[in-house]
């Protein structure tokens, strides 16, 4: 989908794969047609005018990483996830926090060649045609004519393009690295090395011979291996670089979670790495600076950055100042009710009702979930996570997990059977779980 989605357009779209928080997605909406309207301004003002920054607060489980992720797919914009407490601080041995960049640079560079690999894929394929046309007709061995005969090209490409051989075997040569990174690389694994430890595994891997090697493989596979090789021939890496950075740095989306974990300011200041000194870290970042990737260096002031957390023990207020000040659009994500939890069963288009009948079909077994079972499943899911740990709609894939459990093992053997999941069977299978709170605590 395009960029220039209306707010209206973008709630709808996240609508079809997320229950409710209407809030949240009015605000990632809203910052997404911001960055559309940005473009459109003199550009004496488009450097001046930065993104909104957005701090999702809400239980696990209620959509915060989902509704960010579905965002960037909308836009088709390079999308990263990292965890705020993964980060430490200067000093510390752990990643730095410009690692989020360089991932979000890579993203970046893998969704561009694609795009330009598929831009070039039918002049690719004619190639590749060609010269698996070359090895067909330069052999007998795998049966492709006569003994004796040369075989005729223009036939074997007529049923080459008519699917007529791609059961047939075939001899080709394809080419690999000669050996791995050199145990030395790993000494520069701690804080600030990581840009330095990917340039020289470049630099080692581009001084690395390639191993050719026969491989024996059908003849579609051919096809494909040898257009994917010259794919990647007629791809001009050179602008695949610079237009992965524009993309990264006009349409980036960095999702940070867990930022709860490092806020508040500790009593105590020991050997342990402190909350506010990653705070500190990640600042610059996300006010806006250049980082140094192995692709060139990246300005993060455009990149939109979307933080979520809990906030159960802190609240948003304990982050230090001038981080606040890079997040001023805060929503509240709402736990989920049952009614949700019932809507999230079957509503979305990938609804996890769906998901679970489809893999049972496979086999043949037809599963059909009646509405009271359905009414149930969320039923229970909302009293386990009222009397244990509140994990929101990720209960749902353990209760269904254990439900079907009996059905996922028998399906091979139960073929074009058809089973009635009622309310019933939903109590029956669940009984002793609901029951016993112990035990509901150690398997749901």
């Amino acid at each position: 989908m395009s960029h220039n989605l209306t707010p209206r357009q973008v709630v709808a779209a996240l609508d079809r794969h997320i229950v409710g928080q209407h809030k949240a997605k009015r605000a990632v909406a809203i910052a997404l047609r911001n960055r559309y309207r940005r473009e459109l301004v003199p550009e004496e003002l488009r450097e001046e005018i930065v993104p909104k920054n957005i701090i999702m607060i809400g239980p696990t489980g209620v959509g915060k990483t989902e509704i960010a992720r579905r965002l960037a797919r909308l836009c088709e914009a390079p999308f990263v996830k990292v965890e705020a407490s993964k980060f430490t601080e200067v000093g510390y041995v752990g990643r730095d926090v410009d690692s989020m960049i360089r991932d979000l640079v890579e993203n970046a560079i893998h969704m561009v060649r694609e795009e330009e690999a598929e831009a070039v894929r039918q002049k690719a394929r004619d190639v590749a045609e060609e010269r698996l046309l070359d090895l067909l007709t330069g052999t007998n061995a795998a049966g492709f004519g006569a003994p004796g005969e040369r075989p005729d090209r223009d036939r074997l490409r007529a049923q080459l393009r008519a699917g007529t051989l791609d059961d047939g075997e075939i001899e080709l040569e394809v080419s690999e690295r000669q050996g791995a990174a050199p145990p030395f690389m790993a000494a520069f694994s701690g804080q600030g090395m990581e840009e330095l430890t990917s340039q020289l595994e470049s630099m080692f891997n581009g001084f690395m011979p390639k191993k050719q090697h026969r491989q024996k493989m059908k003849v579609k596979d051919a096809l494909k291996t040898l257009t994917d090789e010259e794919a990647g021939k007629l791809v001009d890496m050179d602008r695949v670089r610079r237009e992965a950075i524009r993309r990264a740095e006009q349409r980036g989306i960095v999702f940070i979670d867990e930022i709860d974990k490092i806020a508040g300011r500790e009593e105590s200041r020991g050997p342990d790495v402190s909350r506010e000194g990653v705070q500190r870290d990640i600042l610059p970042v996300v006010e806006g600076s250049t980082v140094t990737t192995k692709y060139g260096p990246v300005k993060t002031h455009h990149i939109l950055f979307i933080a979520a957390g809990a906030f159960h023990v802190s609240k948003p207020s304990d982050l230090i100042p001038e981080l606040q000040g890079r997040f001023p659009i805060r929503v509240e994500l709402e736990a989920l009710s049952r009614e949700d939890m019932v809507r999230i069963l079957t509503e979305p288009k990938n609804s996890l009702v769906r998901q679970y009948t489809a893999l049972l079909e496979t086999e043949g077994l037809k599963v059909e979930m009646r509405n009271e079972a359905i009414d149930e499943i969320a039923a229970v899911a909302q009293a386990v996570n009222d009397r244990t740990e509140n994990i929101g709609a990720r209960r749902l894939y353990t209760i269904l997990e254990r439900l079907l459990d009996e059905l996922s093992f028998d399906a091979t053997e139960m073929s074009d059977k058809h089973v009635i999941i009622d309310r019933a069977y939903v109590q029956a299978r669940l009984s002793d779980v609901i029951q016993d709170e112990d035990l509901s605590r150690f398997i749901l």
